[in-house]
């Protein structure tokens, strides 16, 4: 295992993106005929990420394995969808004014995006600098196949708005 990115990261809007020389990414392409509505895959290149937070710093980590990981059931939210980069990739923040350059191979992975405390995240709405992180994230990569997404685990009401948006 190798951690990529392992540090408080901006949100607005409760976005977050992991793009491969792709631009604009469609909350509604990225999640059409998905039955998760926390991680969208569904467009070539793009992983358009939810998060509870709408607008401040989150715990965010992400890790590369050679294999699927063991799950983590101390995460409140798990979902897993197929991802293939298109070129160099880069966890990208809201409006582009920032990203981590993500060390990615082209080819098919299987990526797992966990969450935790969504919900109280939600209510706060915005966190400021000097406020502790309320909700914290992980994606976690490894090569496989395509195959559908699908919805581990799901506590969080912000959570099941979301999965009942997507695929619309």
């Amino acid at each position: 295992m190798r951690t990529l990115v392992d540090e408080e990261v901006p949100v607005h809007y409760g976005q977050i993106y992991v793009e491969s020389e792709v631009e604009d990414a469609d909350l509604d392409a990225c999640f059409a005929e998905q039955s998760n509505g926390l991680c969208g895959a569904a467009e070539p290149g793009i992983l358009f990420l939810i998060t509870g937070l709408h607008t401040g710093d989150v715990g965010f980590t992400i890790e590369l394995h050679d294999q699927a990981p063991p799950l983590d059931e101390t995460w409140e939210e798990i979902v897993e969808a197929s991802y293939r980069p298109v070129g160099d990739v880069a966890l990208v923040f809201w409006s582009g004014d920032d990203a981590r350059s993500l060390d990615l191979r082209e080819i098919d992975y299987r990526v797992r995006y966990c969450a935790v405390g969504m919900d109280a995240a939600r209510e706060q709405d915005t966190r400021m600098d000097d406020e502790p992180l309320v909700d914290r994230y992980l994606l976690q990569f490894w090569p496989a196949p395509p195959a559908p997404d699908r919805i581990l685990k799901r506590t969080s009401e912000i959570a099941d708005y979301w999965h009942g948006a997507a695929g619309n």
